[in-house]
C-alpha cells in the first residue's frame, strides 16, 4: 500500500483526525502552561501584597557585651554584606538590592512620674534621609553631653512625629531624661513625617510613625514612641540596659518568585536560619525574623486545592480527547480495512499490513501533534514537562492503537469475523474484575467523605484517583446494563405492526459492541463537564455570599470616631440613597469576668430593609435586653455590659459572625435600644450612589461596597484561573461529547447507508429512513447522557469534604453544590440534537444513492 495514495483516498477522515489531534495537543500542552503562569502570578501577588515585616528576611542582633556593639554606619554596612553572602542560592534571586538597617532601643522609660508612663525609644535608620522629611525644626545633629547626678551623660538629638508631640508632649526644643539605672538624655530638635506613608518598608518601623498605647493588667497606662536619631548618635548608643537591638532587613522581591521553586525556597529559608544562628558569638546573638515560611505554607495549601481540582478536570479532558482521537483512528482503520484485507489476501505479511496502516496514521497524527505543540508556545507560562510529554503521548497512543487494531483484524488472511452479535457471555474473570472496580470506587468515595481534607499541602493521590475510579465504575455498569433495556425495547417493538422501530432497535442491539468506545468517551465527557459547571457555579455563588459577609450591606460607611448627626443626615438626603441603618461598634467590658470583647449595636429591623434580597440572613434578637455572643465568649446567662453606660443583658444564644463586622474572636451583637443616646460610627446603606460621593460627604470615613468586595475576590489570579479553567473544560468536553456522537455516526455510515438503500427498494420512505437512523443512534445517547449527568452532579458532593475551595471563594467553604438544571439539560439536549441532525444529514446523503447500485454492492 502506498502511503501518499492512502492519504489522498482517506483525505476526509485524515483531515478530521488532524483537527482533533491539533486541538487535543494544544489543550494538553497549553492549558498547563497557562495554569502554571497563574500560579506564579498568584504567588507574586501574595508576597508583594503581604506586609514587608512578614515577607522580608530580617536578621536581628542583640549585643551582649560591649565588644559586640556597633557604633558606625560602616560596621552596619559590613554586616549587611556578610548576611547577603550567606544567602543560599535559591534565595538570592528573591532578595532585592535595597533594604535598610536599623538600631533601636525598646522599653526605654522617660525618667519622670505621672499617671501615664512614657517610653521614648531611640531609633536609627540607615535610609532615613530618603524616607523622611522634616516639617518643623531641623534634622538631628551630633550629640553633646550634660551633667546629671554627678555623672556626664550623652545628650542625643532626635526627631519625632507630630502625633508624639500632641499625645506625649515631646515638643521641639524640649529635653527628656531617659532610663532608670543607666541614664541618657534626648533633645527633640525636629518633627518629621514619612515621604511615602505607603512605602512597604514602614511596616518594619511603624513604631517611629505612631504612638502605641499599652494597657497592662496591673500597671498604669503606657505610651510608647521611637525617636529618630542621626548617624552621629550611634557612637553614644550603648547596651548597658540590655535594651538595644540591631536589624538588617533583606527585602523580598516577590516579582521574581515562581510557584515551582517554593519547596526550594522553603528549604533555603531554613538553611539561612541555621546559618544565622551559628553566627552568634559570646558578644552578640543573632536570629532570623521572618514570616516567609508561613506565607509560603499558606500559599501551598491554596495551591494544592487549585492543582487538585484543575489536574482532575484537565486529566479528564486529556483522557476524553485521547479517546476521541482513538475513535477517529478506528474510523480511519475501518476505512482502510478492505484495502489492507485485499493486500493480506494477496500475500502481504502481517508486518507489512500493520506497518502500512500505522505509517498512514503516523503521517496524519505526527505533524498535527507537532502543530498543536508549536501553537501551545503562543500561550504564556513556563514550559513544564507535560508540555513535551502530552503531545508525544497523543501521537504514540494514536499510532499504537492503530497498530494493535490492525494486528487483531488482519491476523489471518480474509479472516471472517462478526461484531454484530446481540449478546456475548463475558468470562468469570472479567466479571470479577469489573465488580472489584465498582466496589473499590464506592469504598474509596465513602472513605474520602469520612476522611475529609488531607490536611497537607502536597498533592493527594487518593483524591485524584477516586473520581477516575467512580467514572470507570459508572462506565462499566452502564456497558454491562446497556443490553437489558435495549432487549426489552426490541421485544416490545417486535409486537407492534410498524417495522421501523423493530429494525432500528435491532440494528442498535447488533452494533452494541461497536458502541462501547463511544460510551466510554461520552460518560467521562458528560460527567466532567457537568462537574466543572457545578463547581464553577458553586464557587461563583459562594464568592457572592462572601462579599456580602465581608461588607454586610450594599454599601458600608465606617468612621474611627462617632459620626456627627449632620453627617448622617447628609448621607440620608443624598440622591440615590434609599435606606440607611445606623450601627455603633466599640470595645466593651463584661463586668463579671473583666473580658474586653467587641460589641455591635445596630438597628436590626432597618438593617433587614437595607439587605432585602441579599443572600445573607441576619440574626434576630427577641428583646431590647438580649444579646448574641460569639463562640469565643461561650454561653452564659445574664451579665453586665459596660459601654456608654452599664446595662444588664441576657444571652440569647451564639452567633458565628456579624456580617460586615466580626467573624472571629470575642464579639457580641446587641440591639440598638441598649444605647443610652443615639451614636453611630458605621452606616449600612442601600442605594445607587457612587462611593466617591459618600467619601465627599463624609471625608473622614471609609466606604466599602459589596460589588467592590466581590470584584476583589474574583480578581485573585488563582480564583480567576480556576473559574476560567472550569468554563474552558466545560465547553471543550461538551464539544468532545458531540464529536464522539458524530464519529460514532460516521463509523457506521457505510453499512447504515447500504441497509437504508436496500430497505428503500422495499418501499422505505425518507421519513421512515430518518426514524430508522435515529432509533439506531438514540440508545447510546439516552443511556449514557443521564448516567453522565448524574455522575457529574454527584462528584462535587463526593469530593466536597476532600477539596477545600474556600480560598477561591473569599474564605467561605464552598458547600452549596446545588446545580442549576440549565447546563446539564443543555449538554444532554445538545447530544440528542446532534444525533437528530446526524440522522437527517445521513438520510439526505443516502438519498442520492441509486437503488440499483445498492442491490449490486455489498454482501449478499
Amino acid at each position: 500500500m502506498r502511503i501518499p495514495l492512502g492519504a489522498r483516498t482517506h483525505a476526509g477522515t485524515s483531515a478530521l483526525l488532524v483537527v482533533l489531534t491539533v486541538v487535543a495537543c494544544l489543550l494538553v500542552a497549553g492549558l498547563p502552561r497557562t495554569m502554571q503562569a497563574s500560579f506564579d502570578e498568584a504567588l507574586r501577588r501574595s508576597l508583594s501584597g503581604a506586609e514587608a515585616v512578614r515577607a522580608d528576611l530580617t536578621v536581628a542582633g542583640a549585643p551582649v557585651l560591649p565588644a559586640g556593639e556597633l557604633h558606625s554606619r560602616a560596621q552596619f554596612e559590613g554586616g549587611d554584606l556578610h548576611w547577603r553572602r550567606l544567602l543560599p542560592a535559591a534565595l538570592r534571586p528573591l532578595i532585592g538590592s535595597g533594604g535598610h538597617i536599623s538600631a533601636k532601643t525598646h522599653r526605654t522609660p522617660v525618667n519622670e512620674t505621672g499617671d501615664i508612663r512614657s517610653f521614648v525609644n531611640l531609633g536609627w535608620l540607615s535610609d532615613a534621609d530618603r524616607r523622611v522629611q522634616w516639617v518643623r525644626g531641623r534634622a538631628p545633629g551630633a550629640p553633646s553631653t550634660m551633667r546629671y547626678g554627678g555623672q556626664t551623660i550623652p545628650v542625643i538629638e532626635v526627631g519625632v512625629v507630630a502625633e508624639a508631640v500632641t499625645r506625649m508632649g515631646l515638643d521641639v526644643g524640649r529635653t527628656r531624661l531617659l532610663g532608670e539605672s543607666v541614664h541618657t538624655a534626648v533633645k527633640i530638635v525636629g518633627v518629621f513625617e514619612p515621604r511615602d506613608p505607603a512605602d512597604r518598608a514602614w511596616s518594619h518601623d511603624a513604631d517611629l510613625l505612631h504612638v502605641t498605647r499599652v494597657l497592662p493588667a496591673d500597671a498604669p497606662e503606657e505610651l510608647h514612641i521611637t525617636a529618630l536619631m542621626p548617624d552621629e548618635g550611634l557612637g553614644a548608643l550603648a547596651n548597658k540596659a540590655r535594651t538595644l537591638t540591631y536589624h538588617w532587613v533583606l527585602p523580598l522581591d516577590g516579582r521574581a518568585a515562581s510557584a515551582l521553586d517554593v519547596p526550594a525556597v522553603e528549604a533555603a529559608v531554613a538553611e539561612f536560619q541555621r546559618q544565622v544562628d551559628v553566627q552568634g558569638t559570646g558578644a552578640t546573638s543573632y536570629r532570623l525574623v521572618t514570616g516567609l515560611p508561613q506565607l509560603l505554607a499558606g500559599f501551598l495549601a491554596v495551591l494544592s486545592s487549585a492543582q487538585t481540582v484543575m489536574y482532575l478536570v484537565l486529566g479528564g479532558l486529556f483522557a476524553v480527547g485521547l479517546g476521541v482521537i482513538v475513535l477517529g483512528v478506528r474510523l480511519l482503520t475501518d476505512r482502510m480495512e478492505r484495502t489492507l484485507a485485499l493486500a493480506r489476501a494477496r500475500g502481504a505479511s502481517l508486518r507489512q499490513v500493520v506497518s502500512a496502516g500505522a505509517a498512514l496514521t503516523a503521517l496524519t497524527v505526527g505533524p498535527a501533534a507537532l502543530a498543536g505543540y508549536a501553537l501551545s508556545f503562543l500561550l504564556p507560562g513556563p514550559v513544564l514537562p507535560v508540555v513535551h510529554l502530552g503531545p508525544a503521548a497523543v501521537a504514540v497512543v494514536a499510532v499504537g492503537f492503530a497498530a494493535a487494531r490492525l494486528v487483531l483484524t488482519h491476523r489471518a488472511p480474509l479472516r471472517e469475523h462478526r461484531a454484530d452479535l446481540v449478546a456475548a457471555r463475558p468470562s468469570a474473570r472479567r466479571v470479577t474484575v469489573e465488580a472489584l472496580v465498582v466496589v473499590l470506587a464506592l469504598a474509596g468515595a465513602y472513605l474520602l467523605r469520612a476522611r475529609g481534607p488531607s490536611g497537607t499541602a502536597q498533592q493527594d493521590p487518593f483524591l485524584l484517583l477516586i473520581p477516575v475510579a467512580l467514572t470507570v465504575a459508572a462506565a462499566l455498569v452502564t456497558l454491562r446494563c446497556y443490553p437489558y433495556p435495549l432487549r426489552l425495547l426490541v421485544r416490545l417493538a417486535a409486537r407492534g405492526r410498524a417495522a421501523v422501530p423493530f429494525l432500528g432497535l435491532t440494528r442498535a442491539a447488533r452494533e452494541r459492541s461497536a458502541g462501547a468506545l463511544p460510551v466510554l468517551i461520552l460518560l467521562p465527557a458528560l460527567s466532567l463537564s457537568v462537574f466543572a459547571a457545578v463547581v464553577h457555579d458553586g464557587i461563583s455563588t459562594t464568592q457572592r455570599l462572601a462579599s456580602w459577609q465581608k461588607v454586610g450591606a450594599p454599601i458600608k460607611l465606617t468612621s474611627v470616631g462617632n459620626l456627627p448627626a449632620a453627617a448622617v443626615e447628609r448621607v440620608r438626603r443624598a440622591p440615590g440613597v434609599e435606606q440607611v441603618a445606623l450601627a455603633l461598634t466599640g470595645r466593651v467590658q463584661i463586668g463579671e469576668t473583666g473580658e474586653w470583647p467587641y460589641a455591635v449595636a445596630v438597628d436590626l429591623a432597618q438593617w433587614r430593609r437595607v439587605n432585602e434580597g441579599a443572600p445573607i440572613s441576619l440574626p434576630t434578637l427577641s428583646g431590647s435586653t438580649s444579646a448574641l455572643l460569639s463562640p469565643a465568649l461561650g454561653g452564659r446567662g445574664a451579665f453586665e455590659l459596660r459601654w456608654l453606660s452599664p446595662v444588664r443583658l441576657t444571652s440569647q444564644g451564639v452567633i458565628d459572625a456579624v456580617p460586615g463586622f466580626y467573624s472571629s474572636g470575642q464579639f457580641l451583637l446587641v440591639p440598638w435600644e441598649v444605647l443610652p443616646w443615639p451614636a453611630a460610627n458605621a452606616l449600612l446603606i442601600k442605594g445607587d450612589i457612587p462611593p466617591a460621593e459618600l467619601a465627599r460627604l463624609v471625608p473622614s470615613a471609609t466606604v466599602e461596597t459589596q460589588e467592590a468586595a466581590l470584584a476583589a475576590i474574583q480578581a485573585d489570579p488563582l480564583t480567576g484561573t480556576v473559574r476560567t479553567t472550569m468554563v474552558v473544560v466545560t465547553v471543550a468536553l461538551g464539544a468532545y461529547a458531540l464529536v464522539a456522537i458524530v464519529l460514532s455516526l460516521v463509523a457506521g455510515a457505510a453499512g447504515r447507508a447500504r441497509s437504508v438503500a436496500l430497505l428503500r427498494t422495499l418501499g422505505l420512505s425518507d421519513r421512515e429512513a430518518r426514524r430508522l437512523t435515529l432509533l439506531e443512534l438514540l440508545p447510546v445517547v439516552l443511556v449514557t447522557a443521564p448516567v453522565g449527568v448524574a455522575l457529574g452532579m454527584g462528584l462535587p458532593a463526593a469530593l466536597g469534604p476532600g477539596v477545600d475551595m474556600s480560598a477561591f471563594a473569599g474564605g467561605l467553604p464552598v458547600a452549596d453544590h446545588t446545580p442549576g438544571l440549565l447546563r446539564p439539560v443543555a449538554l444532554a439536549a445538545g447530544l440528542g440534537l446532534c444525533a437528530v441532525l446526524g440522522a437527517y444529514v445521513h438520510t439526505t446523503m443516502t438519498r442520492r444513492r441509486k437503488l440499483d447500485a445498492a442491490l449490486r454492492v455489498g454482501d449478499p
